[in-house]
């Protein structure tokens, strides 16, 4: 859910995900894990979704039409979605599988990064996250 804010969108982009996977299964070469295999077919769905999402938004709806109310997510973690939505797309997609605690050689694989340099930017996400915490908290 991260990526998309939005529950039932990320239920469907979980299905179509394991649609691909099955359909695309015997290309699978055993050349990475495949975890690894798995959640980059999910990464380039939601990078898709995003994409076309960003095209609707961008041509006639104003940017909070779409918010979504979470009002069974307690607040603080409302809060840090929020906070994790207003981050860059990559990092977006780096603190998702950071959270749902994907290996950092993993992520580094799936996004196309060296794994210090994903160290690095998980760090500096987690500060900014921190930040907006304690300016949110004044």
């Amino acid at each position: 859910m991260g990526y998309v804010n939005d529950y039932s969108l990320a239920q469907d982009m979980a299905q179509e995900t394991f649609i691909k996977v099955w359909q695309y299964l015997p290309t699978f070469r055993n050349e990475a894990n495949i975890d690894t295999w798995i959640f980059r077919i999910a990464t380039n769905n939601c990078l898709r979704q995003l994409e076309r999402k960003k095209q609707i938004l961008s041509t006639q709806f104003p940017a909070d039409l779409f918010e979504d109310e979470k009002t069974d997510i307690e607040p603080q973690i409302q809060l840090l979605y929020k906070f994790i939505a207003e981050l860059s797309e990559i990092d977006r997609i780096i603190i998702s599988l950071e959270l749902e605690e994907v290996r950092q050689a993993d992520i580094a694989q799936i996004i196309g990064l060296s794994e210090s340099n994903v160290r690095v930017r998980i760090h500096r996400i987690k500060v900014q996250l921190t930040r907006k915490f304690k300016e949110y908290g004044e």
